[in-house]
């Protein structure tokens, strides 16, 4: 059993006994690259979001958290990888593209950073680009219940898997000025209509 399977085994009990609820998950492909483009309102997201899914995840996180004691280091053995925030991360754009060209799930949160007030924010374009270059389906994905979590997240948690879009299904119409701000749009939307789990 490897670390990540043990960690989401232990997260899985914890979170089921807080009344932790997932839907869509039929909506995740089986194989094959894909990008996981997931709300933020919470640093429980990431995990909240990987015990929910059947295959392995990958997440680009902020730099900041690996410099944290033992954190950092757990964040690594899972598979997560930093990112420089608010400038052009080549490192953590090489890493995306690899573990996509490997047919494997990458996690990202468009927003770029957590939402203060909870509420789905503007997408960056950083995921189009991901999206263009390794022909990966991108699947909207929204989390719940993580603000707070050990205060009022009891039956509150909930993960909905939304359906996953493809650059074919995405194309901006002519004349748009900003094509892959105008796609990131679009993600997002996806997101925002995803439902609450039940």
């Amino acid at each position: 059993m490897t670390l990540y399977d043990f960690m989401k085994g232990i997260f899985r009990l914890q979170f089921r006994l807080m009344g932790w609820k997932v839907q869509g998950v039929e909506n995740l492909p089986t194989e094959g690259p894909v990008i996981l483009a997931i709300n933020h309102v919470s640093l429980w997201d990431p995990i909240v979001a990987a015990i929910s899914l059947p295959r392995p995840v990958s997440f680009m996180a902020k730099s900041e958290l690996f410099s944290i004691p033992v954190l950092g280091r757990i964040f690594s053995k899972l598979g997560a990888f930093p990112v420089q925030r608010g400038q052009g991360d080549m490192n953590a754009i090489r890493q995306s593209l690899a573990i996509l060209k490997e047919g494997r799930v990458l996690g990202i949160f468009p927003e770029g950073s957590q939402s203060i007030n909870g509420k789905i924010r503007k997408g960056l374009p950083g995921m189009v680009l991901l999206m263009e270059k390794s022909k990966a389906s991108v699947v909207p994905i929204r989390v719940q219940g993580t603000r707070h979590l050990l205060h009022k997240g009891w039956g509150n948690i909930g993960v909905v898997v939304g359906k996953p879009l493809t650059a074919q299904m995405l194309k901006a119409p002519e004349g748009v000025r900003n094509r892959r701000e105008w796609i990131a749009e679009r993600i997002m939307q996806a997101m925002l209509e995803l439902p609450e789990a039940r």
